[in-house]
């Protein structure tokens, strides 16, 4: 917004009632403040239903899985694995519980936890479903892709075998 544009709409007291002047207080000051306010948010905690303490987390793990996605840098520690698991930790459930949830069987769960096999749509839907279309199930399938595309950028074995198969290459593109 320009100053112009501010000046034009708001008279000088609206501007100037709009500046805040930091004071300056003293370490002293500062760490009561920081205890008071600690112990506000405690109390604020405490009074909150359990319901919505899990919401706020549910959403506190999407906006992390989001924030992930759109670095776009796929880190192997950050895979669907470890999102799911802290989804079980937000959501209070054991894995065999969360199984039960989804209808899928313990083993299929297992697999996929070890990575022995790979999410498919389904189980991405489950989540989004189980989790109340909080978390949708697309930003699953960003996160299970990012690992497929760094799988291919660096899969050197797989490149050296797939060129044999290629007789002809563009000259100078």
């Amino acid at each position: 917004m320009s100053i112009k544009k501010i000046l034009d709409e708001n008279t000088g007291q609206e501007i100037a009632g709009a500046i805040f002047l930091p004071g300056r207080i003293t370490q002293k000051q500062k760490a009561k403040a920081d205890q008071d306010l600690a112990e506000y948010r405690r109390r604020r905690r405490e009074t909150m239903a359990a319901a919505d303490q899990m919401s706020h987390r549910l959403m506190q793990l999407k906006f992390r899985l989001e924030n992930y996605i759109e670095k776009g840098k796929y880190d192997p520690a950050h895979d669907f694995r470890y999102f799911r698991d802290q989804y079980l930790r937000v959501t209070g459930r054991k894995k065999k519980e969360f199984a039960n949830d989804i209808q899928i069987h313990q083993a299929l769960l297992s697999n996929i936890i070890k990575s022995r096999r790979e999410p498919n749509e389904s189980i991405m839907i489950r989540l989004e479903i189980h989790s109340q279309n909080t978390i949708p199930a697309i930003d699953w399938f960003k996160l299970h892709e990012m690992k497929k595309g760094y799988q291919i950028n660096t899969n050197e074995d797989l490149r050296k075998r797939e060129s044999c198969f290629v007789t002809r290459r563009l000259q100078a593109v």
